[in-house]
């Protein structure tokens, strides 16, 4: 019962509040690949609430075109749809995770890795675009340098605004304001020095900045065929866009398995090569698990540390 002299809120006014807390308890991105999930699920024939039967229905028909990774992610935006509307969950019953598991073993497939970009062949990409000159490689040029050395993810890089980004004596201090790993909007501040080689993300972003008279704002924006700068901040999907055209300027010979995330894995792997510390990596990267950063190290480790190797390089008298 309301307090003496409080306002009554409408029931109706409530539950729509409720919905929106509960939206917003769950990531942008997450979201959207619910939505498509059960877009998808509705495209099939599939309608909503669903029994058991249809669920199994569904797995079957896509056992083979579909990893096991995607069909779990599908039935997880089916779990949530009903538990967030009410009704019983048709989608985690024992037989539904079993049918899954089953598809798994049976048509399971390695789940494919965006391939590292190396600090050298990033070095590449940079000088052939300072040789270019142009806004559009000026801003190609920040745009992969803040996301390689920054570790950000490409949802982050686009993110990044210019009030917060700080000038120091040593380099950048940017802050993000809400990312995949801080979704409460705490804010995640990355430091990022000044180079003294081909590389130096600073001097980059400043050249962008100037040369687009961005001062406010998103920093990384479209460009026109006719140099004009947008106003609105990149799509994420640009990201990747960006580093296949740079990547094959310079004609590197794995173009096709390059996305947005070789430039966090390239920092991880030369870093660790160059000997930077296990932790400093992880704080560089905002990773939160440590299995996920010794996996990219023993990546670039898997030559040196190398049982084979040490067979196959011993010395013989």
């Amino acid at each position: 019962m309301p307090r003496n002299g409080s306002t009554v809120i409408p029931v109706d006014l409530l539950q729509q509040k409720h919905r929106e807390f509960l939206a917003a308890a769950t990531s942008e991105n997450t979201r959207r690949t619910y939505r498509s999930a059960i877009r998808h699920f509705l495209t099939w024939g599939g309608v909503l609430p669903c029994d058991e039967v249809v669920i199994i229905r569904y797995l079957l028909e896509f056992s083979q075109s579909l990893n096991s990774r995607t069909l779990a992610l599908r039935l997880t935006a089916l779990s949530q749809w009903h538990a967030h509307q009410g009704f019983p969950d048709p989608a985690s019953t024992p037989t539904v995770r079993r049918t899954l598991l089953g598809i798994g073993r049976t048509h399971g497939k390695p789940k494919k890795k965006a391939k590292a970009l190396p600090i050298e062949d990033l070095e590449r990409i940079v000088e052939h675009l300072a040789d270019l000159g142009t806004i559009k490689a000026k801003r190609d040029n920040a745009l992969l340098q803040i996301g390689y050395f920054g570790g950000y993810r490409r949802s982050e890089l686009v993110g990044l605004e210019v009030p917060y980004v700080a000038w120091e004596q040593e380099g950048l201090v940017i802050t993000l304001a809400r990312s995949k790993t801080d979704q409460l909007g705490r804010g995640i501040t990355k430091a990022i020095p000044f180079g003294d080689g081909p590389c130096c993300p600073a001097t980059a972003l400043r050249a962008w900045l100037d040369a687009a008279g961005i001062t406010a704002g998103p920093i990384f924006r479209s460009i026109t065929k006719w140099g004009e700068i947008g106003k609105e901040a990149l799509h994420e999907s640009s990201v990747n866009a960006v580093l296949e055209s740079c990547a094959k300027l310079v004609k590197l010979n794995y173009v096709p398995q390059l996305s947005s995330h070789s430039l966090r894995r390239g920092m991880a792997t030369s870093a660790h090569r160059a000997g930077a510390d296990f932790q400093d990596i992880k704080r560089q990267g905002g990773w939160r698990h440590d299995g996920t950063v010794q996996g990219y190290i023993e990546e670039a480790g898997q030559f040196q540390e190398n049982a084979a190797g040490t067979l196959l390089r011993r010395k013989t008298s």
